[in-house]
């Protein structure tokens, strides 16, 4: 099969918007399948017809064989019917009915990646690694993800009841949530104290790099002075379009690579790179990570730290680093398939891995923004003595 790539940027489903899609476009090889797959399958189908308890449209036995296929490859990649190439293309537009999470397979156990800031999960007290084990009293037990999130959808005002289960309690416990419109807000942003600004991306957008210079103007207006630093908050931030991540990444630097996807086929890797205009002039850069900060988050978090702009704290991020694209079969029906990996600058692979702060810390919140501030003013003083004394 010959695909030839329009676009490639990296997507994961989502409660609440996905990231933008790559569209691949295929072109039949002129002899089809092998004879022999051909001569199998067939073979196969006819047997069903035939043989099966109830009568089961061919249809449906199509769409059976290629999400079996699908889901046989790993957790992201997957078969999209009618409904459910529907589905994503709402996902794309931010705005649905929904709780406002994000889910991921994790040891085949639908797994809460990051709650997304003030949405009815987030509020309900929903955390990253939750498992999440029903939903409206229907065990996930063999469920496909994009049925579970097409389960979790629906009116806004609507309530739903999901069991979950949290390591540190031996038993799950149910939650009843009402659904509303998500409308997510990506920026946050806050003049700490004269000179230290932070902002918070929630998720990445469309728009979330022009949101984020007009933050970054915004604090430079209300400090009165040229920021001395800046804290950037990834936290449960669970991704959004690769693009937005690369751009947010060209603020903070003058040249050089962002991000690499590498994948079989040549239309498959690609590189980013950075324009010069760096927006802090150089100014330290603190960057918040967690186990809920993914994909389009581990992009930018892993861009700063190669290039040593920024230093890292918190935990280590979550490990979603493969780029899927869609394969449209007919006008109705298309594949969600992975075709490459993202790649640090330094060239160390994201997917399953994470990345490592600088600075391990457990803290709270307050804790945690206080040692954001002391790196941020230790710009005269023994950077890796800091860093130590912060891990001890």
């Amino acid at each position: 099969m010959h695909l030839k790539a329009l676009t490639l940027i990296g997507m994961m489903i989502s409660i609440v918007t996905g990231i933008t899609v790559g569209v691949l476009w295929h072109q039949r090889a002129d002899d089809g399948l092998g004879a022999s797959a051909d001569k199998t399958l067939g073979a196969a189908l006819r047997e069903v017809q035939t043989n099966y308890v109830h009568n089961i449209s061919e249809e449906q036995l199509i769409d059976f064989a290629i999400s079996g296929m699908m889901q046989g490859l790993d957790e992201h990649s997957d078969y999209l019917n009618k409904r459910d190439f529907k589905a994503l293309e709402a996902n794309t537009t931010g705005e649905f009915g929904g709780i406002g999470i994000e889910l991921g397979l994790v040891d085949d156990l639908f797994t809460v990646i990051a709650p997304i800031d003030n949405t009815p999960a987030d509020r309900a007290g929903i955390r990253a690694g939750d498992r999440i084990t029903s939903v409206e009293g229907v065990p996930l037990r063999n469920k496909k993800l994009i049925e579970v999130i097409r389960t979790m959808r629906g009116k806004p005002g609507t309530e739903l009841t999901l069991k979950i289960q949290r390591e540190e309690q031996p038993q799950p416990f149910e939650l009843s949530i009402v659904r509303e419109t998500i409308k997510v807000s990506s920026i946050k942003s806050e003049l700490l104290e004269p000179g230290i600004g932070y902002l918070r991306i929630s998720q990445f957008q469309t728009n979330t790099s022009d949101d984020l210079e007009n933050a970054l103007e915004t604090l430079v207006s209300e400090s009165a002075t040229q920021l001395e630093g800046v804290i950037l908050d990834l936290r449960n931030n669970p991704g959004g379009t690769l693009v937005s991540s690369v751009e947010v990444v060209d603020l903070f630097l003058n040249q050089g690579l962002i991000v690499s996807t590498k994948g079989r086929l040549k239309s498959s890797s690609t590189k980013y790179r950075a324009t010069h205009g760096d927006q802090l002039a150089g100014a330290p850069m603190v960057v918040i990570i967690n186990g809920g900060s993914a994909s389009a988050s581990e992009v930018v978090a892993g861009a700063l730290q190669d290039h040593g702009r920024a230093t890292l704290i918190g935990s280590t991020s979550y490990g979603k680093g493969s780029v899927q694209s869609v394969v449209p079969l007919n006008s109705d029906q298309a594949l969600k398939i992975t075709t490459a990996h993202y790649f640090t600058p330094l060239g160390r692979m994201i997917h399953q891995t994470g990345i490592q702060p600088d600075v391990a810390l457990d803290l709270n919140d307050e804790e945690l923004m206080a040692a954001a501030v002391d790196l941020l003013r230790s710009k005269g003083q023994d950077q890796q003595a800091l860093r130590v004394e912060l891990a001890d």
